[in-house]
């Protein structure tokens, strides 16, 4: 347990040293504008592009992974989604933040820098599938479920445009299928280039952990919502709980793209969801709460997550 701490401590210090940051400068919010924006469109692209341009392409055609993976996650959407609907009685648009709250976790910012650390390269290729395949489902389902719930005025025609302009180019997924055309016909990318997308990749995870601590000083704890109480046990335990059941009992994958994948859905909730609150006016306050619970408490359930991996006691196959 000790070896499991040492690797955490470094990852969830840079989010400690980001959070004290803020408190000490104060700084407002739009000072964090242009690092976010390194983040988001040169350090994080470089980072997927770098792991997926260096893997065989026969590695990169896992549908059966990505599907498996998505039917997860949205498992667990779909239950949370439920519970706010039908037992809370909540409105459609809250009931969709909520199911995000409980299952879009912080992959992007987080996920590649903690996986690798503690996986090591053989982590790199289904981290990249799954930061780019859930990153892209959601931009398609959020829109969609708040255009029905009547939050979004967007004519049907302009939304489904909308939504595919943005998946289409957003630079997660742009640097990603650059990743897999320079894999598909093996180019030799040019030294020079190399050298430069090394550079932004090594950035992307104290970057983006040291930003995730600001963000989560600068929304401080003003409500504690009643769905917090499944939302976050969810989030940090059945998500990778349910990940793994679903993975290990299909039991046609290899450990690590198992172990990658419970990993990365033991994170806590991604600050995404509070933009998406903002985006459309619902559930603000509470989305902010969710993510800093999850993430103050996600130090030990991602702890726990890593040593039953660590010490090998979850079988990649179920039914052998």
């Amino acid at each position: 347990m000790a070896d499991i701490f040492g690797l955490l401590l470094p990852f969830f210090g840079l989010i400690l040293i980001g959070f004290v940051a803020a408190k000490i400068t104060r700084q407002p919010a739009e000072a964090l504008g242009w690092l976010n924006t390194f983040i988001a469109y040169a350090a994080l692209p470089a980072l997927f592009f770098k792991l997926v341009s260096r893997t065989p392409i026969e590695q990169l055609t896992r549908v059966d992974f990505i599907a498996a993976d998505l039917a997860a996650t949205y498992g667990v959407f779909v239950l949370i989604f439920a519970i706010g609907y039908f037992v809370r009685r909540n409105t459609l648009a809250d009931c969709t933040i909520q199911g995000f709250a409980g299952a879009y976790g912080n992959i992007g910012y987080m996920g590649p820098g903690l996986a690798l650390l503690v996986l090591g390269d053989a982590a790199a290729v289904p981290v990249a599938l799954i930061v780019c395949f859930e990153n892209a489902l959601h931009f398609v389902v959020a829109p969609t479920m708040m255009a029905i719930a009547g939050g979004d005025k967007r004519s049907i025609g302009r939304l489904a445009f909308d939504v595919f302009r943005k998946v289409i180019f957003h630079p997660f997924i742009v640097s990603t299928a650059l990743g897999f055309a320079v894999a598909a016909l093996a180019i030799d990318t040019p030294l020079v280039l190399q050298r430069l997308v090394d550079y932004l990749a090594q950035a992307a995870a104290p970057c983006a952990l040291f930003a995730m601590g600001v963000t989560l000083a600068l929304r401080p704890l003003k409500r504690i919502p009643v769905e917090i109480g499944y939302i976050v046990p969810a989030k940090l335990l059945l998500h990778p709980l349910v990940v793994y059941l679903v993975l290990a009992g299909i039991g046609n994958f290899e450990p690590v793209w198992i172990y990658s994948a419970v990993l990365l859905a033991s994170l806590p909730t991604a600050t995404n969801v509070f933009v998406l609150g903002q985006l459309y006016g619902v559930w603000q306050e509470r989305a902010s709460a969710t993510i800093l619970v999850t993430t103050l408490l996600s130090v030990a359930s991602v702890s726990l997550v890593l040593y039953v991996v660590k010490s090998g006691a979850l079988p990649a196959n179920l039914f052998p």
